[in-house]
């Protein structure tokens, strides 16, 4: 398993990261089957797992803290707060108030004294982010946190989110989790670039598209989506829109280029993640143990310079082929009131 520094926190990680989101209800709910998967990664070299407080309303966290007990000093363990953990309003966010509160939820589920990673999931229109940077700069003084990160942030929030912590003495972020893959480049444009401009560390995540980068939907076969996809993700399936229909001609063409390179097309969507100068590594999130030994089977595949050409010219560079496939929509595009007198 090859690894890398985590952008410039001095922290060794693998270049695949075991993302947990399918573990619990949202995905596997068969704890010990869970378990048995993480402790699989772990034994193959895997030393970075990537969890979330919302994964299955904390369940995720629960799984892996449990299947940690006695290895928790063989892995990097990466959380994330901001998404709601319950009614009322008061329970999410970015503010000092609800992460002083949800990290020690985590610390608890995760049944650990610290988080090495810990990372703010979307930004937070509503706190300003001096709060944001205030808060996690305690908890990483306090030992509580090694190192503090953003997740789907555009680059102008990254860039002032760094100036932000340089004007006010604040620890700043050590590392961005955007979406990547040959279907969602709109990374490469300027969040890419931005964090290789200031040294922060890069974990891409959805290398496999929502699962259309493993040949399961193609339009040969009826398309068939589990309760996830269905009821929490349907924008990334629905035909009505051209992007999605796009995919289909697409994923025939990868499978064609990955055949004549001697590669299963999951193993080239993930090289191809791999290959950014900028990313550190790819956080991969596999439902079962089968699942997870194909995708390390992929970590240490190389594409050459031909085949990433052959793929530029399917999905060109900086190019979402959906636009709705993104998770994170500034509020100013989202909400009417906010572009209109």
């Amino acid at each position: 398993m090859r690894t890398t520094t985590l952008g410039r926190t001095g922290i060794t990680v693998s270049r695949v990261a075991l993302g947990t989101m399918m573990l619990g209800a949202w995905g596997n709910p068969d704890h010990q089957e869970a378990e048995r998967l993480i402790h699989t990664a772990l034994d193959a070299g895997v030393t970075f797992i990537d969890t979330a407080d919302m994964y299955s309303a904390g369940e995720s966290e629960e799984i892996v803290g449990k299947a940690l007990k006695g290895r928790r000093d063989e892995v990097v363990l990466a959380t994330k707060v901001h998404f709601p953990m319950g009614e009322g309003g008061l329970r999410q966010g970015n503010s000092r108030r609800w992460i002083r509160q949800a990290v020690e939820d985590s610390l608890r589920r995760l049944d650990t004294d610290r988080i090495d990673l810990y990372q703010v999931h979307r930004p937070d229109p509503t706190t300003d982010i001096d709060e944001t940077l205030s808060v996690l700069s305690d908890l990483v003084r306090e030992g509580k946190v090694m190192a503090i990160g953003s997740s789907d942030f555009p680059a102008e929030q990254m860039v002032e989110a760094r100036w932000t912590a340089e004007r006010r003495g604040h620890v700043p972020f050590h590392t961005e989790q955007p979406p990547y893959s040959v279907f969602m480049r709109g990374v490469e444009r300027s969040v890419l670039p931005t964090a290789q401009k200031y040294g922060v560390g890069v974990l891409t995540w959805s290398p496999l598209a929502s699962g259309w980068l493993t040949g399961r939907y193609r339009r040969s076969t009826p398309l068939e989506l589990n309760a996830f996809r269905r009821d929490l993700i349907s924008h990334k399936f629905d035909q009505s829109l051209p992007g999605n229909a796009r995919k289909y001609e697409i994923v025939e063409d990868l499978i064609e280029l990955a055949a004549e390179a001697g590669l299963p097309l999951t193993h080239l969507a993930l090289a191809f993640v791999l290959s950014h100068p900028a990313v550190d590594g790819a956080i991969i999130g596999p439902r079962t143990v089968e699942q997870l030994d194909d995708l390390l089977a992929a970590a240490d595949v190389e594409l050459d310079d031909a085949i990433l050409d052959r793929i530029d010219e399917l999905v060109p560079p900086g190019t979402d082929l959906n636009p709705s496939d993104a998770d994170y929509t500034p509020p100013h595009l989202a909400d009417a009131a906010l572009r209109r007198r």
